[in-house]
């Protein structure tokens, strides 16, 4: 029989439904992996052991009186950026050490009706700002496959959590690629939903477009569930999607007509391209939709260089807008004292007009990619990379451009707002996950959850597992 923890979050519900296992009984063997694993990955900021037992005990009462949520006691947890009223949110920074927000961020409470509890907060970059995770609260996040490599960013905690079986599902944000860099890294699945799909109310705002909440999990149908649970408007979001008229979870289930499915593997950047593990990866997937009787066409990266200039534009302004008292300033690190430095240079026209021309050009990218339902890249250029390896020089310039060979692909997808998922189906030679991307037209998750959904049937990973985290 599998250990609790080797169980998706879909299958503990239905122990606890069934009663074959208690909610205390499940958090608690979740609290002791964290207590016996954590401290060599970096995954959690905080931990709310004690609340986190306390609704355990509530759930376990629901189960037993018949009223119990559908993921009622089910183990999970939340990115340190995302509010959650009465325990500490950091935002990774240490100028933010003792924050501790009066008010849920509303995918929060959602995640909470459900029946699902939250084991802490966790680690994160100070601000979610960069593609890996390292900040000056508790250091990096490693990815469990190799201890000696960072986890990818900005939801690095969150991926090295559900890689080691701390929690089965955990809630991720993505603004230019901070979920499927480190589920990619991770060697789980990682879904980014299209623009609007998911509130960042009720204090939170959209601004740019650029960021969405997501899940990271072991199988496509836990993401689905997860998205399935925060994917509601509030009133007044600038974006709104309507809640689908198919739950996710059903467009997990159900096997997608033949598609047609553009792919390629050169970056929109002069000077960098993907390494030979991340074209193995595509290849492999390649071949393997072309066996699910998929047509896969090559086609030229769509994505034009001269976005990037304009997406740090957007970017750096809004680390500069970030919240933080004078007397603070000296507490944040230097990548983010660049990074908003760099946005405080940039005048209102700068940041009009770089916002009119993501929006414009990836218009255009998207209406050329119409005759397509699905397209195929790698997820990142190069393999996990060293804990040291992006800063290591000290120089933010230099980290920036060791970012950019890293992880060329996801942000074009937050510009164009598509929706886009990592999908663990490779390793290299030293075993180390390579992820591949699938990415569908704007508001179309259902059918991208319908495709992963058979690659991972075709192709199952679940139960490819990192060494030395058995027990």
């Amino acid at each position: 029989m599998s250990e609790l923890h080797e169980l998706d979050a879909t299958d503990q519900a239905a122990l606890l439904r069934d009663r074959e296992v208690s909610a205390v009984e499940l958090v608690s063997h979740h609290l002791d992996r964290i207590d016996r694993h954590d401290a060599g990955l970096g995954a959690f900021v905080t931990v709310t052991a004690e609340a986190a037992l306390e609704q355990a005990a509530a759930a376990d009462a629901a189960i037993a009186a018949g009223r119990a949520r559908p993921f009622a006691g089910v183990p999970t947890a939340v990115k340190d950026l995302t509010a959650t009223a009465g325990v500490r949110t950091t935002m990774g920074s240490a100028a933010m050490r003792d924050h501790v927000p009066t008010t849920d961020a509303h995918l929060v409470r959602m995640i909470r009706e459900a029946g699902f509890i939250s084991l802490g907060k966790t680690n994160t970059p100070e601000f979610g700002l960069s593609s890996y995770t390292d900040n000056d609260l508790v250091g990096p996040a490693r990815t469990p496959w190799d201890p000696t490599r960072n986890a990818g960013g900005s939801s690095g905690g969150a991926a090295a959590a559900v890689s080691a079986g701390l929690v089965p599902l955990a809630q991720g944000s993505d603004g230019g690629g901070s979920i499927r860099i480190p589920a990619s890294t991770c060697g789980i699945f990682g879904f980014k939903p299209s623009r609007g799909r998911v509130s960042v109310g009720p204090s939170g705002s959209d601004w740019s477009g650029l960021a969405v909440d997501g899940p990271l999990s072991r199988t496509v149908r836990d993401a689905a569930a997860l998205l399935d649970t925060i994917a509601h408007p509030m009133p007044g979001d600038l974006r709104p999607l309507p809640d689908p008229d198919v739950p996710f979870v059903e467009h997990a289930r159900r096997t997608p007509r033949r598609l047609r499915i553009a792919r390629w593997s050169g970056t929109h950047l002069d000077g960098v391209e993907p390494g030979p593990d991340a074209v193995a990866a595509w290849e492999h997937a390649s071949r393997l939709l072309e066996s699910l009787g998929h047509e896969v066409v090559d086609v030229a990266n769509p994505f034009p260089q001269e976005l990037e200039p304009q997406f740090n534009v957007i970017w750096s302004s809004g680390v500069a807008g970030a919240p933080v008292p004078a007397e603070a300033e000296p507490l944040l690190r230097a990548n983010t004292r660049y990074w908003r430095e760099r946005g405080g240079r940039a005048t209102a026209v700068e940041l009009a007009r770089a916002m009119q021309f993501v929006e414009a050009t990836t218009r255009d990218v998207v209406t050329g990619l119409q005759p397509y339902d699905a397209m195929l890249t790698p997820t990142l250029a190069l393999p996990p990379q060293p804990v040291a390896w992006f800063n290591e020089s000290g120089d933010p310039v230099e980290d920036h451009r060791r970012e950019l060979l890293y992880t060329p692909y996801t942000a074009l997808y937050n510009m164009s707002g598509q929706p886009a998922a990592t999908l663990p189906l490779h390793w290299s030679d030293d075993g180390l996950p390579i992820g591949v991307m699938l990415a569908t037209l704007p508001a179309q998750d259902g059918l991208l959850f319908s495709l992963c959904a058979e690659v991972e049937a075709a192709h199952p990973w679940a139960d490819r597992r990192p060494p030395g985290l058995g027990s």
